[in-house]
């Protein structure tokens, strides 16, 4: 019921848009604008054609909204509305904003035009903002928060409450980090404790002393499980001498969660990993789409060319090529859940090289159990689907879906834990690869059982 809602909120507000900009309405466009929350404002410009994006942002004034409105566009979007614009506008906008806003949106822009922007920003919001470019994208020191202060140990608690209200712009302030007499971090308090806490107290009495923090170069796969496991709202970033550089806040970490989840079940339909491949072109789409199906040609080449060395089995036995797609699909079918559920279980933390043979042996079994039962029922329907077929039908059927799916379960656990033991994203595993691999070992044990237990002489 909520999504229908929202989507006829999202209609009446881009009709509403477009009707005004037909009137050339421009007071009551930039009223509308002011009070649309930049992520609604975002999320109305995937309805807008070009021309329409266009002629809204140049009604946009230069505000901390608008800096957030560009942050929660799509990539494609934003670099459309940036490209043609001057420098100097594009500094007025972010310059509302903090560093890592500034930083995510001049990341995604052409470099000559990143490096124009920076200039005409201040000599302290340069420095900040190229400190985070320099970190990948991807980590958390790419998506940390610079605005930020800390407070020495023997502040009281008072005074640390002072300073927090003289320190309001700092962004998000969920905690209070407490410095040792070198500025290292060693102590953590929630707003919760300091305010309950006796004025006279000592930060250092009632500080936490055992920070989770990150290092800048911690992928932002890690600081999302540290904030999931131990339900922080922001995890403190720092160098290799303990000194904070800034924090990752929980806005952020949702945003990586969504992104990454995106980019898994992408990778795991074979499609690449473009987040935003709804919004290319239809050339654009099919050539990120076109690697990943070459897997699944070449497998239903190796497949072709196995069944064609067997051509005298099925033209003695015509009843085998009836059954060769019920092989194939269960096996196809147990492989995608087996790597799914691994490679879930990995980017959650439940699967771990600890337990991965506990794990691979567990799923065998379910292989194995699902097997017999699809094998048996699929025999006996062979046998009696086929009455004139070799007496061994059945059981050549039932045996080689049994073995299907054995395999195709035990091939879908194991390549998503191999790969992340390489390094390598486990998501890719669920896509064409692992079920292409399935495919050619159905047909061939199929063919192989076959060839065993059917005479055709």
């Amino acid at each position: 019921m909520r999504k229908e809602m929202f989507a006829q909120e999202v209609n009446v507000l881009r009709d509403t848009f477009r009707r005004l900009l037909r009137r050339h309405a421009n007071a009551n466009l930039i009223k509308l604008i002011e009070k649309t929350h930049p992520a609604d404002l975002a999320q109305l410009f995937r309805h807008l054609t070009e021309a329409e994006q266009g002629m809204l942002f140049q009604l946009m004034k230069p505000s901390k909204e608008t800096a957030e409105f560009l942050d929660e566009l799509d990539e494609s979007i934003l670099i459309e509305l940036l490209e043609g614009e001057e420098p100097g506008r594009i500094a007025d906008i972010i310059r509302e904003d903090s560093s890592n806003i500034q930083a995510s949106i001049l990341s995604v822009l052409p470099e000559d035009l990143s490096k124009a922007v920076i200039e005409l920003l201040k000599a302290d919001e340069q420095e900040e903002v190229e400190e985070i470019l320099a970190y990948p994208k991807d980590s958390a020191g790419g998506l940390m928060d610079t605005e930020i202060f800390t407070l020495p140990e023997t502040t009281l608690a008072r005074d640390a409450i002072a300073a927090l209200q003289d320190h309001a712009h700092a962004g998000m302030v969920f905690y209070l980090y407490v410095a040792d007499m070198e500025n290292r971090l060693v102590g953590v308090i929630s707003l919760r404790d300091l305010v309950v806490t006796p004025p006279d107290t000592k930060l250092s009495e009632f500080m936490v002393k055992n920070v989770q923090a990150v290092y800048p170069e911690t992928d932002q796969e890690e600081v999302a499980r540290i904030v999931a496991r131990y339900n922080y709202l922001a995890v403190p970033v720092v160098d290799l001498e303990g000194h904070l550089l800034g924090i990752v806040n929980v806005d952020e970490v949702v945003d990586v969660i969504r992104e990454e989840a995106t980019e898994d079940f992408l990778r795991m339909a074979g499609v690449g990993k473009d987040r935003e491949i709804l919004l290319k072109s239809p050339w654009e789409n099919a050539k990120s789409r076109l690697p990943w199906l070459f897997a699944s040609w070449l497998g239903g080449v190796a497949a072709m060319v196995i069944i064609g060395r067997f051509e005298s089995l099925l033209a003695g036995v015509v009843a085998l090529a009836a059954f060769i797609p019920v092989v194939i699909g269960m096996g196809g079918n147990i492989g995608t859940q087996s790597s799914t559920i691994i490679v879930r279980g990995i980017a959650t933390g439940r699967v771990v090289f600890g337990n991965a043979a506990k794990i691979l042996w567990k799923e065998v079994r379910v292989g194995l159990i699902l097997g017999l039962v699809y094998g048996l029922a699929l025999g006996v329907v062979a046998h009696f689907s086929f009455e004139d077929s070799p007496p061994m039908l059945g059981a050549v059927v039932g045996l080689s879906v049994a073995v299907s799916m054995l395999i195709a379960a035990t091939i879908g656990t194991f390549v998503p834990l191999f790969l992340k033991r390489l390094n390598i994203d486990p998501a890719i595993a669920t896509g064409p690869f692992v079920t292409t691999s399935i495919d050619i070992l159905g047909v061939l044990f199929y063919f192989f059982i076959a060839s065993s237990l059917i005479s055709t002489r």
